[in-house]
């Protein structure tokens, strides 16, 4: 993989910005607040941090494989696999439109490349990753398997059932990560349905539990998820508690639950592109 510069990521991410908010407005739907909070994220992972091949094989034998749980921020993850060669960047004019590949939510009908199961049923995805990791191990793979969760979605119960699971398998091979925005659709989750200590009930059900206190800083994204791999390979899966920013690069959208799934208007998107340079070119 090529290696990029903290500023060449830092660019990345910027487009990739651009990109949700253009991709959200013109269809006037689709979710821009968490998609902006995990921008870096998906970034670190997809240019600097996973083993992938743009190619794609749906196996990923020989691959480190990411599963998204909380399929809704789909934008930031089509944007990220188009940005790194899985599909042609002007494919993104076609986010939730009929018959797109490009669903709302990711589906492997369309047979999209990056997308190796449908996400967005929300508490499901762990489970998936943990199978995933499973068979690596079987078949004597390497590599590593990645998820994504939302804090929200903390409030799943099948999440804590694959919580349980993950360790008394040795799943070691399995760094799963937390979106801590602390906001869901109906508002700040410690309101709607307070998660409390999640470092403290992780680390409970075996979990090597690691922290990123900014999940909106690209250099420390990527310093957890290296911190996170030395933690492997050791009997236990690792969980990263990341903490970002939902509506991160844009002024007006920072840190509310209102743009958890609401689409810009003209006037709006033309406010929030002008806060976010243009690095890779628009689609």
């Amino acid at each position: 993989m090529e290696k990029h510069s903290t500023e060449q990521l830092q660019a990345i991410c910027s487009q990739v910005r651009r990109d949700i908010l253009r991709m959200v407005h013109a269809c006037q739907s689709g979710h821009p607040g968490a998609s902006l909070g995990c921008t870096e994220f998906f970034v670190a992972l997809y240019f600097d941090q996973m083993k992938h091949s743009n190619s794609f094989d749906p196996d990923g034998i020989g691959e480190d494989l990411f599963f998204l749980s909380n399929g809704h921020i789909s934008p930031v993850w089509y944007s990220v696999l188009s940005r790194s060669g899985y599909f042609d960047t002007a494919e993104l004019k076609t986010f939730r439109k009929i018959n797109s590949r490009l669903q709302g939510h990711p589906a492997t009908e369309e047979g999209l490349p990056g997308i190796r199961v449908a996400s967005g049923s929300l508490g499901q995805g762990l489970s998936v990753a943990i199978g995933a990791a499973l068979a690596k191990k079987l078949n004597g793979d390497d590599r590593l398997v990645y998820a994504l969760m939302g804090d929200g979605e903390q409030q799943e119960g099948q999440i804590w059932e694959a919580a349980m699971c993950a360790p008394h398998h040795g799943v070691d091979n399995l760094i799963a990560s937390i979106d801590v925005n602390g906001q869901q659709i109906d508002g700040p989750t410690r309101e709607v349905m307070n998660l409390l200590d999640l470092k403290a009930k992780w680390e409970a059900f075996g979990w090597e539990v690691i922290v990123t206190k900014n999940g909106n800083d690209i250099a420390e994204v990527i310093a957890s998820l290296e911190k996170a791999k030395g933690l492997l390979g050791r009997g236990k899966p690792v969980l990263n508690l990341l903490h970002t920013d939902m509506g991160y690069g844009v002024d007006f959208m920072v840190g509310t639950h209102k743009w958890h799934g609401v689409a810009p208007n003209d006037e709006q998107l033309e406010k929030a592109l002008g806060q976010l340079e243009e690095t890779l070119g628009d689609y």
